[in-house]
């Protein structure tokens, strides 16, 4: 029976030491495209992730899938201690209609930006594993997860590109937050 493969640790040295340091896996759920500077912004949350002493695992990037996809991320899922889920514009559109034909429709004369639909369905799996969950978003994302009021959490703004010193203290007390929990999480089982 195929799966992912979980390795929660990664091995170093330190002045002259070889060390080993565990990492828990959270999934991140994140679209594969990426433009150069969603890239960035994608890498420097990891990056700080691993700071937290935590394992960025996605399916399809981390892991490969052996079977559908919708399996994988749920057994991915089943074996991370929480989730990150990265709202990355991946349809933009000059404007639109939202609800069209309904007595609720509504024309948007602005750019409409979307994110990728495995972002709905990896955090709502997530959320019914009773997961961890911390949300970013670019500007205009909305719906669903992205929504606020839609669940307990808080909504934080995507990281900007070229972060100042108080962005990058900013999303470093976040992520710290989050590992806190992720933590508890994970000594719990």
């Amino acid at each position: 029976m195929g799966g992912p493969t979980f390795t929660p640790h990664l091995r170093g040295r330190s002045q002259g030491k070889d060390w080993l340091l565990m990492l828990i896996p959270v999934f991140t759920s994140c679209p594969t495209d990426l433009s150069v500077a969603q890239f960035e912004i994608k890498r420097a949350i990891e990056g700080e992730l691993g700071r937290q002493g935590l394992e960025s695992r996605a399916v399809g990037q981390t892991d490969y899938p052996t079977s559908n996809p919708l399996t994988e991320v749920l057994m991915l899922g089943r074996h991370c201690a929480g989730g990150v889920i990265l709202g990355f514009t991946q349809f933009s559109a000059p404007s639109g209609r939202f609800k069209p034909g309904t007595g609720h429709e509504r024309k948007v004369a602005t750019k409409v930006v979307m994110p990728t639909p495995w972002n709905q369905i990896e955090a709502g799996l997530l959320f019914a594993l009773g997961k961890p969950l911390i949300v970013f978003r670019e500007k205009g994302i909305g719906g669903g997860v992205f929504d606020a009021g839609n669940t307990n959490l808080f909504i934080h703004d995507m990281p900007p590109i070229s972060p100042t010193a108080m962005d990058k203290k900013r999303l470093r007390e976040v992520l710290q937050r989050f590992s806190a929990e992720v933590h508890g999480h994970y000594y719990k089982f």
